[in-house]
């Protein structure tokens, strides 16, 4: 095996290693995140894409290579001219359509398998993004939860202080409710009470008005009377008396 070919190998071993560290089930893709935050991959990561390119472009050269290598040694016209011209020539064609069939499977197999490296890089890198946001996530909704929990908590201690107070205010409303209906049973009564005697007091009143006014009529007929009975006593005694003797009249004050 040349040189080239041999390098080629090497880098498909290489590959296969990788991939199956890559693969390893116990180490998690947090891990291999934490690696590739390195300082130094971030230095080679600014050469990455372009040694990926060149590596893509040299192993499709050589897998050409290796398919035109084992096109020309399985041509059986070549085989025959070569065993024609020299008796041992076929089984150093076959030596050389093996050497070519063997380069063109570790061409091949390089060329798909750096693609699969490149592949389940960016893969690690996604799911371990996907893994911390879920983390983050998860961290957010077990402080949500607890959170919550200890309002639903808080908020069934305010329910059972606002029940007990709500009892306890019923109580007192219930009492002072008894009590202003107990004060307002009192006020009518009273207020019957004084409407009654404000009744019977109007009723008295207006029997002494009408008392008092037949009184005074009837003290004005009276007096009317009484002036009449004056005037005329008056003018009987003014007609009938004779003329009175000075003696008489003297003794008579005397008297």
């Amino acid at each position: 095996m040349t040189l080239q070919w041999a390098a080629v190998a090497a880098f498909l071993y290489a590959e296969i290693g990788l991939i199956l560290l890559f693969c390893l089930p116990f180490i998690p893709p947090q891990r291999w995140q934490k690696i590739f935050s390195f300082t130094v991959w971030g230095k080679i990561a600014t050469f990455w894409n372009k040694a990926f390119l060149t590596i893509i472009v040299l192993l499709i050269v050589l897998f050409l290579d290796a398919v035109r290598e084992v096109r020309k040694y399985s041509s059986t016209p070549a085989i025959e001219r070569s065993s024609t011209n020299r008796p041992g020539a076929y089984e150093h064609v076959q030596m050389k359509l093996f050497r070519s069939q063997r380069n063109l499977y570790i061409s091949g197999f390089s060329l798909f398998f750096w693609l699969v490296l490149r592949r389940l890089l960016s893969l690690i890198t996604q799911l371990a993004k996907e893994l911390s946001i879920k983390g983050v996530f998860k961290t957010e909704a077990e402080s949500t939860n607890e959170a919550a929990k200890k309002f639903m908590e808080e908020n069934e201690k305010l329910k059972q202080l606002l029940k007990s107070y709500g009892k306890e205010e019923e109580h007192i409303l219930e009492a002072e409710n008894k009590k202003l209906i107990e004060d307002q049973e009192k006020l009518k009564t009273e207020l019957k009470k004084t409407s009654d005697a404000l009744s019977k007091a109007q009723n008295d009143v207006m029997i002494m008005k009408m008392q008092s006014e037949r009184l005074s009529k009837e003290y004005d007929r009276l007096l009317k009377e009484h002036s009449e009975l004056q005037g005329n006593r008056e003018k009987r005694s003014t007609l009938c008396a004779p003329n009175p003797d000075p003696q008489e009249v003297s003794a008579h004050g005397l008297e």
